[in-house]
């Protein structure tokens, strides 16, 4: 096994390249690390590697990078492996291993990719967020932990990072659109040389490959899809709208091997966890709970994009409700919250009634919508033993809207409902009925068949999977899964 998404890049973070130019205007986005260069052909700069604990300061390696205008290339000497590579304009290099002296008795290697985006005016490229080395990760990121040195030795470097695609790089305007689609095209290239590798090799079992990079891509490029969205780009339309129906194509012909290798004894499962929707205006959580004083802030302030994330300016003593997390809302439950002062029971039961109740009944004045479509009680969609670490509340969002960013880490908008102006501009963070998944299912060898509805006219669930695989092969279904088998 190899670790999916939650790995984070070799600095802690979850992707966090860094931006090289001579523009000293240039001002760092978010989640990026700038580093200024000095005027030149001979650039002799540095890559920023993890956090060194005592005392605290960052790892570095140096790096010199030799410009070629007539070339329109970069060379860098990259103190690691390969010692040299040369990087042409609008593009990306190979992956680089470069490594980092932590202390007197410790190193560590991170491997990275490197964009060179213009030579002139200025010089500027592009360092991607430190990866894990597979074959010498600072923690294991597989299972058993040789198992990601095994396959690198044998298909070559590839991404640990849970998710591998630049997004940050495009978001930031570092990249453009095609820097940012070779770069997710690298990314399923790898992901395909494993599938193979491993489908070679692969006898009887159990046999599980994710390609998230179709994800990415909707993320990023909805907006291209949708003339309504605030960051449609007409001229960009042009070679883009169709490009996440280009990219399914892309992603149905890496089936063909699979199809290649099943037999008569062979169940097939094709599916996406999810869709898709756009994601034009966001919706402030926190704002709705405090126009509706259900929160206070100290004070008496009002909301602002200001405001520090994590909840830092609430007055806890008059607070009934909170929100953080991707459409998740919590009570201030006393005994439970730090500074608790809601009484679990009738009083509790109330804040949830007027939150249910009310926040969908709040309208778009600008677009004359609903943002909301309904609010769910956990305890009516989640059973189990983990219930209670969920939110007490989870708001199911209009097509077209999606909690907004800085609710999503406890904080505040400048406005109840703002328009999505980030490249991030599809989402599926929504009502779950308006961003369904799609499964196929192939038995016996045969095609690949639409699934989503069983025999009793139900439509499955993604819980389902579970118990159908595990009755195909034989193994007994533990009680405390949920789901029925789909077979």
């Amino acid at each position: 096994m190899i670790a999916g998404v939650g790995v984070p890049d070799l600095r802690g973070s979850q992707n966090k390249g860094t931006f090289y130019t001579q523009d000293r205007t240039v001002k760092a986005g978010e989640s990026e690390q700038v580093v200024f260069l000095d005027m030149g052909d001979d650039l002799k700069t540095h890559v920023i590697g993890p956090r060194k604990p005592s005392p605290p300061s960052d790892a570095t390696c140096e790096i010199l990078a030799r410009v070629n205008k007539a070339a329109r290339t970069v060379d860098v000497e990259t103190g690691g492996t390969p010692a040299r590579i040369q990087v042409k304009e609008k593009s990306w290099s190979e992956w680089v291993r470069f490594k980092f002296k932590l202390s007197m008795l410790q190193s560590v290697t991170g491997i990275a990719r490197i964009y060179l985006r213009q030579i002139e005016p200025h010089v500027e490229f592009y360092i991607s967020a430190l990866n894990f080395d597979p074959v010498a990760p600072l923690f294991p990121v597989s299972s058993p932990p040789v198992f990601a040195k095994d396959l690198s030795e044998q298909i070559g470097l590839f991404s640990t990072l849970g998710m591998a695609e630049d997004h940050n790089g495009l978001n930031n305007g570092r990249l453009d659109e095609a820097a940012f689609l070779t770069h997710c095209e690298l990314v399923l290239e790898e992901r395909e040389r494993l599938m193979r590798f491993e489908l070679d090799r692969f006898k009887e079992g159990f046999f599980f490959l994710l390609y998230d990079t179709p994800d990415r891509v909707q993320h990023m490029v909805w907006r291209f899809r949708d003339a309504q969205h605030p960051g449609y780009e007409p001229d960009l339309a042009q070679d883009y709208s169709s490009l996440v129906e280009q990219h399914y194509a892309r992603c149905d012909k890496l089936l063909t091997p699979v199809l290649d290798k099943i037999d008569e004894n062979t169940l097939l499962i094709v599916l996406s966890d999810h869709g898709f929707n756009t994601f034009r205006r966001a919706f402030d959580t926190n704002t709705w709970l405090w126009q509706n004083q259900l929160l206070t802030l100290k004070n008496g302030k009002k909301p602002s994009e200001q405001m520090r994330e994590g909840l830092t300016e609430v007055d806890w003593s008059r607070t009934y409700a909170y929100a953080t997390g991707l459409g998740g809302i919590y009570l201030n439950i006393k005994g439970r919250e730090r500074e608790g002062i809601l009484q679990e029971g009738s009083e509790a039961e109330r804040v949830r009634n007027a939150i249910q109740s009310g926040m969908p009944q709040a309208i778009d004045a600008a677009k004359n919508l609903p943002a909301i479509r309904s609010v769910s009680r956990r305890d009516d969609i989640y059973s189990g033993a983990y219930v209670g670490s969920a939110p007490d509340l989870l708001v199911n969002f209009s097509p077209g809207y999606r909690v907004s960013w800085q609710s999503a880490v406890g904080g505040f908008a400048n406005s109840l409902i703002e328009d999505n102006t980030r490249r991030w501009s599809g989402d599926h963070i929504v009502d779950p009925e308006a961003v369904p998944g799609i499964l196929f299912i192939a038995k016996n060898g045969g095609t690949p068949l639409p699934a989503a509805v069983t025999k009793s006219g139900n439509v499955s669930s993604i819980i389902d999977l579970a118990p159908t695989i595990l009755n195909y092969l034989g193994v007994p279904v533990p009680k405390a899964m949920e789901g029925t088998s789909l077979l």
